[in-house]
């Protein structure tokens, strides 16, 4: 980490998967080329992506030096994951380890009424996952005792065992003048951690 908006990465021969066009500066002998359909995921992640709309476009970087990548100012954080899985905003994700791995995983039905299904990125293994955060990252604590409520504008990742679903026509929204023909929020039950920035998209 440089700064809290510009992740610093150090290559010794070894790569990287970073966001398509967040490269801002490197020093040494670095190759940068396209991670392939799916973002390195393989054809099958590729294929997902196409049919739900998810959008992740990842470069590989690898060689000897280090690069610097950054993404619309925005903070960058830092989560390790240690063979677990890391649900994720597509547009959220800036850099993975190449010891991780990126899929596309169906988060339900955003209102019955609507039909319309929503997907978020999983990236799973043992690495260091970077994502983007407007504002410093929140991290929350859900247990099965305490179940979370989160704006979806708001939400970044989670993990553990959760289980994600939607509440529709959320008052608050409707009280605080954001209302629209179809408010919805994002509720986590279970043990495990959402990770969420302090603005709206």
């Amino acid at each position: 980490m440089n700064g809290s908006r510009v992740l610093e990465v150090q290559l010794a021969g070894d790569a990287v998967r970073a966001l398509t066009g967040s490269m801002v500066a490197y020093e040494g002998t670095v190759t940068f080329k396209n991670a392939g359909m799916g973002g390195g995921g393989g054809l099958k992640a590729a294929l997902k992506r196409k049919v739900t709309g998810e959008s992740l476009e990842l470069m590989e970087v690898s060689g000897q030096g280090v690069v610097y990548l950054a993404s619309n100012a925005t903070e960058v954080e830092l989560v390790q994951l240690q063979g677990d899985t890391l649900h994720v905003e597509s547009s959220a994700l800036l850099a993975i380890e190449s010891t991780l791995r990126t899929d596309v995983a169906f988060a339900g039905l955003r209102g019955a009424s609507s039909g319309q299904g929503l997907f978020t990125t999983t990236v799973s293994g043992a690495g260091t996952c970077a994502v983007l955060s407007d504002g410093p990252m929140i991290a929350l604590e859900v247990s099965p005792q305490y179940p979370l409520v989160v704006d979806p504008d708001c939400f970044i990742a989670h993990r553990g065992q959760l289980q994600q679903s939607f509440v529709t026509d959320v008052s608050w929204k409707t009280a605080f003048g954001e209302g629209s023909g179809e408010n919805y929020s994002l509720s986590f039950n279970g043990s495990g951690i959402v990770y969420i920035q302090p603005a709206e998209r």
